[in-house]
């Protein structure tokens, strides 16, 4: 018998120690670093970072590099080396674009050229997954599996853990129970609980959709703003409303609604990108000031949930290729697009222009 948790438990428990602030350690065969959300930073855990080493650097992506002018050495991140009087108000104004047009000039940033990048990548792809900014300052240490020991933090083994960090958890379906709605007082709810920790996602079945033929299905991220505020600013609640009344209307279909807020980037970032729309940018500008990219979703947990749930085909009510593709890629047949275009206002024109601008949605 073991007690101990196993490496997708680590990450999640890393981060978590990454949204409270808290440092965890990365280290394979040659290196090691220890790592800290630059979002999270505060000046007392500057100065213990500091103690271990006194050269820390600021890892951002390839795309916030683009904003201020850095140097991306590694390819899609860059470790700017932060001088010796940096603050951790500085690392957060070199991790947050929300003073960028205030106080343009960050630098000069100096990148580090030398040594490998693989841990400092890990650490971005964790502070992603734990919805922060992708940003994290890091130094290195020697003797990790002694140094997290000492002071009581997750350490992760790297070389085990790119797998995981790279690939989608398992789904679990956790309950599902009989859901009267609106559209059909014959509904099904399905709650989807991800292996890793993650949050957990959604499948409402209207009516009695038939596994043998395709279905009418709609792959729905979740959007708090839209869906349940109303927002003028998108098109996702209008959309919403509208597939689940055509499955009523038809009398079956399965709505799947995935927890990836904001494409991916979680309802703070997605606010922060708001507030660069403001100051002019676009959607998709405004994610690659953040550090992001355009779509950061993953829509084979819808794949994953339909298998589970014994369908094999879709009729998928969409605008957007990539969902389509993912489908046929990850061996679910789109039989038909159905297109859904409902929810243009004065305030989205330009919201859906970008979208079928820059990514390729059918408008």
């Amino acid at each position: 018998m073991s007690l101990r948790p196993d490496l997708s438990e680590l990450l999640a428990r890393a981060r978590a120690d990454l949204r409270m602030g808290v440092p965890v350690v990365l280290a394979d065969n040659e290196a090691a670093i220890l790592a800290l959300s630059a979002e999270t930073l505060t000046g007392d855990r500057l100065a213990d970072l500091r103690a271990v080493a006194d050269r820390p650097v600021v890892a951002i992506t390839a795309r916030r590099t683009e904003t201020l002018k850095a140097r991306a050495y590694d390819g899609d991140l860059a470790r700017i080396i932060m001088p010796a009087d940096a603050d951790a108000n500085w690392v957060r104004s070199v991790a947050d674009p929300a003073d960028d047009l205030i106080a343009p000039m960050k630098g000069p940033l100096m990148s580090e050229r030398g040594g490998k990048a693989d841990l400092h990548r890990a650490a971005l792809k964790l502070a992603k997954a734990a919805r922060l900014l992708p940003a994290v300052v890091a130094v290195p240490v020697d003797e990790p599996t002694l140094f997290a020991a000492r002071n009581g933090l997750t350490l992760i083994d790297h070389e085990q853990a790119s797998r995981l960090l790279s690939d989608r958890s398992p789904l679990d379906d956790i309950v599902s129970a009989r859901l009267p709605m609106q559209v059909s007082d014959a509904g099904r709810l399905h709650v989807f609980r991800p292996e890793d920790g993650g949050e957990e996602h959604y499948a409402v079945e209207i009516g009695k959709p038939m596994r043998d033929q395709p279905v009418l299905a709609r792959l729905h991220s979740a959007c708090f703003t839209g869906d349940l505020l109303g927002s003028l600013k998108c098109d996702c609640g209008p959309q919403l409303r509208a597939a689940m009344a055509q499955m009523g209307a038809e009398g079956a279909g399965v709505l799947l609604y995935l927890n990836q807020e904001g494409r991916g980037i979680g309802l703070a970032n997605k606010m922060r990108a708001y507030s660069l729309q403001d100051q002019g940018f676009d959607t998709v500008e405004a994610n690659h000031r953040l550090g992001f990219e355009d779509d950061e979703r993953d829509f084979r947990l819808g794949s994953d949930i339909l298998k589970s749930l014994g369908f094999s085909s879709v009729r998928l009510l969409t605008n957007n290729p990539a969902k389509i593709a993912m489908m046929e890629k990850t061996g679910i047949r789109v039989a038909a697009r159905v297109p859904l275009k409902v929810g243009e206002t004065a305030f989205n024109t330009g919201y859906l222009a970008t979208k079928a601008a820059k990514s390729g949605h059918l408008l």
